[in-house]
């Protein structure tokens, strides 16, 4: 059992019980929880349901423990799920360390559910903090003996290019896996996620043997100066459940092209797919402990990450409120190096001058894809006046032409949010949108297939939402929701569109649509934004750098520079010809 400081908005009630909500402020892996807690005198609390919905009646901040366990039950070394495919898909459910699967020290575990159906799909081992210790354990005695610098650039990139390989060759299952898991449409997972991450390990093979130093001249004939990069060593890195194969790919690849060993937290919504990566990573010939797996909760498993005296480095994707948490637990243990991927609440500039129905088409795709649970989701839009009233009926036939649902079809483009929680909460979003003014021009509830066919009523859906008339000060305006929800206002001026695009903590992304060359170059260059889409959206590139400007992230990921994040520069003097009189005199 772990304890784990919260901040409890307490509800109706007494000294003895009340109804509250709970923000796990010390979980990178979970932004709410709703349920109803026991307050006892003693200032600890216990779960005792998690489908609470809190009466906003009454509100008072107060902090309190939360004592979160995971289940511990018995089960099988193989997970078995029926896909609808007719396939039998199978995932081994232990822990990944040394290159093996073996249970966790307590016998935890946790369960994943299919959010387009709400079903249980099985449970998987979760780990405690002494697990993370055997991971790191294997980490570190494999970067001393087989990787690191006992391996050579040729070998790392064989291991990539072969990895790389192996998830084409696996794609069909990996993409039936990941919809599963997660709810995006198949399709989607095997052509974008899966394909991309594929490319993102070939990308990084590639740059193994190019990981280069430089010289400095110093003094011809005595000394030079010259500069190596070495790998950091042991690397936590903790993913998000947006992307999971994608963000795995993102992060797995560099640092082991830089020779760096990996104990990597999946999210603990979408457990399974790096467990078939980490099977595949055997076949591709990783060397026992260069690579481990360790599922398990956030406040568990990712604190003893983040706070490790034997990991040098962190990578951790999510909100920047646990962002920021997990950069105060590596400096307060061992200073680690880290990489922050945060979150966003991104602009699109449309301006009259547009090309008007791709700026409707891509501005869709910009909130709507993945679900709208994406870092760089636009989900502010700023459209110019002289075309703003013809530019909303567009993209409200925009939401209307798209198909949401079964993520098994390949005609649908929206699936499920990935849990009811997290559902509920943009629900909450769109009622708050609703009662600070904004105008609903589409979508703004829960969606259900018509039909009344299949499971998929009892899954986790939101119907594509527009709001008009948004404002500064309102929550769809100011916060993230990670939704298919979008804020759309108006603007006169370039300078004012730019000051709107500007007013928000965040700076991970935003978009420009323009024909004026001139003024995209003006546009993208005044935004705060560590990437800008001029006349598209949401794009990317394994070889463009990736990260945030502002309360977005430190650091980049892809590219070049995202080895650099995997590396420390040595500088060392060489002195061969200088020679040193003793004493010193002046």
């Amino acid at each position: 059992m772990q304890f784990i400081q919260t901040n409890v908005d307490r509800r109706k009630g007494t000294n003895d019980k009340v109804t509250a909500e709970v923000k796990l402020l010390s979980s990178p892996w979970c932004d709410q929880l709703h349920t109803t807690l026991l307050l006892r005198r003693d200032k600890y609390a216990t779960i005792a349901s998690l489908s609470f919905r809190p009466s906003p009646s009454f509100s008072l901040t107060c902090s309190y423990h939360l004592a979160i366990e995971s289940t511990k039950m018995t089960i099988s070394d193989t997970l078995e799920i029926a896909s609808p495919s007719g396939k039998t898909l199978r995932v081994p459910t232990g822990l990944f360390i040394n290159n093996k699967f073996v249970p966790s020290v307590d016998g935890g575990t946790l369960e994943t559910i299919n959010p387009a159906t709400g079903a249980s799909l099985g449970h998987v081992s979760c780990a405690s903090a002494s697990d993370v210790d055997l991971a790191v354990s294997a980490a570190r005695t494999a970067f001393n003996t087989t990787w690191g610098r006992n391996s050579s650039p040729s070998q790392r990139a064989a291991c990539l290019f072969k990895l790389a390989s192996l998830l084409e060759e696996h794609a069909v299952e990996l993409s039936e896996l990941e919809s599963l898991d997660n709810g995006k449409p198949r399709w989607i997972a095997e052509t974008m996620d899966i394909a991309d991450t594929a490319g993102c390990f070939r990308y990084y093979a590639g740059l193994a043997d190019k990981i280069e130093g430089k010289t400095i001249e110093q003094k011809e004939g005595e000394k030079l100066a010259f500069t190596k990069l070495e790998p950091l060593g042991v690397c936590g890195q903790i993913i998000p459940w947006n992307y999971p194969i994608g963000m795995l790919g993102w992060k797995v690849a560099p640092a082991l092209a830089a020779g760096n060993c990996i104990v990597l937290k999946p999210a603990e919504q979408t457990p399974l797919s790096a467990l078939r990566i980490a099977e595949l990573s055997v076949e591709a010939g990783l060397p026992a402990g260069v690579f481990n797996v360790i599922n398990g909760l956030g406040p568990v498993v990712g604190d003893a990450i983040t706070g490790h005296m034997d990991i040098d480095k962190v990578a951790f994707t999510g909100s920047t409120a646990i962002g920021k948490r997990v950069m105060e637990r590596a400096a307060r243990s061992n200073l680690k190096k880290v990489t922050l991927e945060l979150g966003g609440k991104s602009p699109v500039v449309v301006f009259d001058d547009a090309d008007l129905d791709q700026a409707v088409n891509w501005a869709a795709l910009g909130i709507l894809f993945n679900q709208g649970q994406d870092c760089t989701a636009g989900s502010r839009l700023f459209v110019q006046e002289g075309i703003y009233d013809k530019f909303l009926p567009k993209l409200v036939a925009a939401f209307k032409a798209h198909a949401i649902g079964d993520p098994f079809s390949d005609q649908t483009f929206q699936g499920p949010q990935i849990t009811q929680r997290h559902q509920q909460r943009i629900l909450d979003y769109i009622e708050s949108g609703k009662s600070e003014g904004a105008k609903l021009e589409i979508g703004g509830g829960p969606w259900s297939a018509s039909d009344g066919k299949g499971d998929f009523d009892k899954g986790f859906f939101v119907q594509p939402t527009i709001f008009s008339g948004c404002k500064k000060g309102m929550k769809i305006v100011d916060e993230e929701i990670f939704g298919p929800v979008l804020a759309v206002a108006k603007f006169k001026t370039e300078e004012e569109g730019i000051a709107l695009a500007n007013d928000t903590s965040y700076g991970l992304g935003a978009g420009v649509f323009s024909t004026n060359a001139s003024r995209c170059m003006r546009v993208a260059s005044a935004i705060q934004a560590g990437t800008v889409w001029v006349n598209n959206y949401v794009v990317v590139s394994n070889a463009v750098p990736f990260g945030g400007f502002k309360a977005s992230g430190i650091g980049r990921e892809l590219g070049v520079d995202a080895i650099k994040e995997y590396t420390q520069v040595k500088s060392i003097h060489w002195n061969y010809g200088e020679t040193l009189d003793w004493p010193l005199t002046g």
